[in-house]
Order: structure tokens, then C-alpha cells, then sequence
């Protein structure tokens, strides 16, 4: 960064740190000590789609990579579109394999960056869920390699519960790397899990 950068307040951008998912783990304890929330075993990752060949060949090779997994039980990857227009990798794994699940989330995010499609990735997202049945997803913003999170009211149409959020935030700050610009939690309305 030089000299007019600061001058007129520009930043450098912060690169994706895709290791920063194998946090969610030892997070998922703080959270569940701190608030009550068990992972739900749903994961996602968000991409704008490309049309042509190359991204179908990398999204396919992907798909079929976590198929692969021997130790996959249950349903098998799936892709699915939200009303927004962008693209769902989903990922389900047991509530208690958590580790699997990020790992998942990991690969997906680095075959699309390794295949040169790293600026379509949005964000991947964990679910959580506690006994009053209220969701949460922990969302890494691949472009910021941050995390925030995400709690959208039940049966309300498109609310926040933000109270829940902001406590998520300062008992998850020693274990992630929380977005601190709170404009950048944008709501992530039917992504698969939440």
C-alpha cells in the first residue's frame, strides 16, 4: 500500500484463508457452551454461476469428488439454485462430524479457487440449531476470509434475531476471525440448512 492509498483511505484487500474453516470445530464447542447451539451437519457453499464448459468440468469434478468419500453416509452431494440466482453446493454429513463437514466445505472452495474460479465464490456456511429450535449459520465470506453470524427468525418473513447474532459475535471472537464491519453480514435468505 503507498502513500496516496492511505491518503485518500484506500485498503488493500484482505485474501481468502480457507484454513481459517478448521476453526468451526473448537467454535462449535465455545458456541455450545456459550449459547446452547449443536451443529446441524448441514454445510454450503455459495458460488455465482459461469456459464461454459470449464466451470461445468470444475463443478462436476468437484461434485463428484466428495461423492467419492467412502465414509459418506446419508445423502449424497447436492446442487441446488436459490431464488437469488446463485449456486448451492450442499454437504451432509452426521451433527456430531463436524471435522467431515469442514473438510467438505474446505475442498469445494479449494478445487473452484485451484480450477481459476476463485472470484465466484461467495461465502460457505455451517448450520447450527438449539433446543428451542432456533437456527444459526456461521458464514465465512471467502473474499474477506472472515466469519459472522447468521440467525434468521422462524416463521417471520426475512427478520434477523440481530440480539442473537451480536452475542454469537463476542463469545465467538477468541475462536474465529468475526467480520467486524457489520455492514458486510448480509442475509443469506434460503440457503440450504438454515
Amino acid at each position: 500500500m503507498g502513500f496516496l492509498d492511505i491518503l485518500l483511505g484506500r485498503t488493500k484487500a484482505v485474501a481468502p484463508d480457507l484454513d481459517q474453516l478448521f476453526g468451526l470445530p473448537s467454535a462449535a464447542l465455545t458456541l455450545q457452551a456459550a449459547a446452547g447451539f449443536t451443529p446441524t451437519g448441514t454445510g454450503a457453499v455459495c458460488f455465482a454461476s459461469v456459464e461454459g464448459g470449464a466451470f461445468a468440468q470444475a463443478h462436476q469434478e468437484v461434485q463428484e469428488l466428495l461423492d467419492a468419500d467412502a465414509e459418506r453416509t446419508g445423502p449424497p452431494v447436492e446442487v441446488s439454485r436459490d431464488e437469488y440466482g446463485y449456486s448451492w453446493l450442499v454437504s451432509r454429513r452426521e451433527p456430531d462430524d463436524l471435522p467431515a463437514l469442514v473438510s467438505d466445505l474446505h475442498a469445494v472452495n479449494s478445487a473452484l479457487e485451484g480450477s481459476g474460479f476463485g472470484p465466484q465464490l461467495l461465502c460457505s456456511v455451517a448450520g447450527f440449531q438449539d433446543t428451542r429450535q432456533r437456527r444459526l449459520g456461521l458464514v465465512y465470506l471467502y473474499k474477506r476470509g472472515t466469519f459472522y453470524p447468521f440467525a434468521p427468525l422462524a416463521g417471520e418473513a426475512q427478520r434477523r434475531d440481530n440480539a442473537l447474532e451480536l452475542q454469537v459475535k463476542a463469545a465467538l471472537a477468541d475462536d474465529l476471525r468475526i467480520e467486524q464491519d457489520l455492514s458486510r453480514w448480509f442475509p443469506i435468505w434460503g440457503a440450504p440448512g438454515l
